[in-house]
This record gives C-alpha cells, structure tokens and sequence, in this order.
C-alpha cells in the first residue's frame, strides 16, 4: 500500500508508519519510483540508502542518480565505500560539496541540528533537480519512531520517501538487499560523524576530525559497529555487547587508538552500542 504524502492533505509521519507498517513490496517501490522518477537518490552509503539506489538504477536507469553529500560531517570511509558502489553497481554517481559547518544554527548543535544539516543536503541537491527530478531518502519505517528533524527539512523542500510509502522497515531492507545480494544488506548503521557530539556542544572541525580519527583507528582493530562518543577530553566508546569483553583485554591497544585522535582519557561505556542514544539528552524516546 503506498501512501505518498500529499501537500494539500499533509500526513503526520506516525500516520504514515502505521498505515504501511507490515507490508513491505519490492514491487510497490519500483512502483513508486516511476511515479517519482526521474529521482536523485541522496546516498549516504548506509544500508538504506545503498538499497534505495540499487532500485531506483535497477529500475529507472538514466532516470535514477545517486548524489553523496561530501564534508568533514562524513567518515572517509564512508566517501569511499559510496565511490566503489557506484562502480560496483554502475550508478550515476555524484559526489556533492556541502559546508553545514558554515551555519551558525547546525553548528551550536541544538535539538534541531539534523533539520539545518538535511536543508543543506538539499539545497546543495538542488543543481541536480532542476529538470524536475524529485530527490529520495533512504528514510524507513524505523525512522519515523526517532528524533529525526531532518526528515521535516527534507518534506519541506518537497523530498520523498519512498521506502516508507513502499512498507519498508529496517529488517525488510536488510532481508531484501540480502535477497538481491547485495553487500551492504548487513553493513552497520554509520550516522552522520556530528551525531557522535552531545546537543550544546559546539560541533566543529576539530571535533569532527577527532571523532572520525579515533573510530577509523577502532575499525583498524577489527570493531566494526562502534561510536565514539565526544565529551571534550574524552571519549566515551560504544561496542557491540559482543566486543565489550575484547575491547578489554585489548585495553592498551585500544587507549592507544583512541589517544593518537587526540584524546586524553577513553572509556568504554559498559551499555554498548545504542543508536542515536544522545537524544535522550532532549527527552526523546524510540517508539
């Protein structure tokens, strides 16, 4: 069932999870692609949006893109992975240039930081749309229970969803891409590197820099899904709860890892990983 939101009849996001929730097609994507084609997938790389344009190409050919968001906010390793996709796969790839830094309002780091980042994503996509191409995000069903401001940017600069139209929670893009065989159906969630510094603190280059250093040379070691946590001087790190016991016995290794980013003090936070876990600083809770 898809249920493309409507201007003139404006949805909430909640009605809209709840009215595709367990009904996931491939075939209703590939359905809603057309209606929105020609699309400009924005390809993070992550699980989603990979999937998202695997489809939209798979589907539309020339009348898919896939465009990255290039700046200090994404992991290097990310850049790369979205450069050898594209190869991979054969997208018509563009890596854009966004500078979300150079806004007051994204860098004091409120509640609101994502919204100000998602409207620079789209305003620097804009080149992209101007023969009339709707731009997509890879937004699922999961997402719409998050703190996600930045999903309002998006629907106020007229993006669209359609892995949300289409039915698709997370565990469906995982178990699809993995039907289609595609690499990235069990890739770990990479959220943007600004989602690693709590609401209040000034996210800056430094900042974003120390963050990316210290979870590149965490991955080195073999942690794959993993958060370094910024607070000044010291790092809180989340692991999976699998890898909490070798971050331990590897503890020097580890320090020296997170140190060489800059750091004073590491420590290991005993919870493990949790995404988004930052937003309960606003009160938010997953639904």
């Amino acid at each position: 069932m898809i249920v493309p939101l409507n201007e003139d009849e404006p949805v909430s996001f909640a009605e809209r999870r709840a009215a595709v929730a367990g009904g996931a097609s491939l075939d209703s994507l590939r359905s809603r692609l057309r209606e929105l084609a020609p699309v400009v997938v924005a390809f993070s790389g992550g699980s989603d949006s990979a999937f998202l344009a695997w489809v939209a190409n798979d589907t539309l050919g020339d009348g898919a893109r896939a465009a990255t968001a290039v700046s200090p906010s994404l992991a290097p390793e990310e850049e790369a992975d979205c450069r050898a996709l594209a190869e991979e796969w054969g997208l018509r790839w563009t890596p854009v240039r966004t500078d979300e830094l150079a806004d007051p309002a994204y860098s004091a780091n409120d509640g609101r930081r994502c919204y100000w980042c998602k409207a620079a994503l789209l305003d620097a996509l804009a080149p992209l749309t101007a023969e009339g191409a709707t731009v997509v995000l890879g937004v699922n069903l999961d997402d719409l229970g998050d703190h996600r401001p930045g999903q309002e940017a998006a629907a106020e600069r007229g993006a669209a969803f359609p892995l949300v139209d289409a039915g698709f929670a997370k565990a469906d893009v995982r178990a699809e891409s993995a039907r289609l065989g595609l690499r990235t159906w069990d890739k770990p969630a990479a959220a943007c590197l600004a989602s690693r510094v709590p609401y209040g603190t000034p996210v800056t280059l430094g900042v974003l820099s120390s963050v990316a250093r210290a979870e590149s040379a965490l991955r080195a070691l073999g942690f794959s899904q993993l958060r370094v946590r910024h607070y000044g001087d010291l790092a809180r790190l989340e692991l999976e709860g699998a890898d909490l016991a070798r971050a331990v016995e590897e503890r020097e290794a580890v320090v020296a890892a997170v140190r060489g980013a800059g750091y004073g003090y590491v420590t290991l936070d005993l919870e493990g990983f949790r995404s988004g876990n930052l937003n309960a600083a606003l009160g938010m809770v997953r639904r």
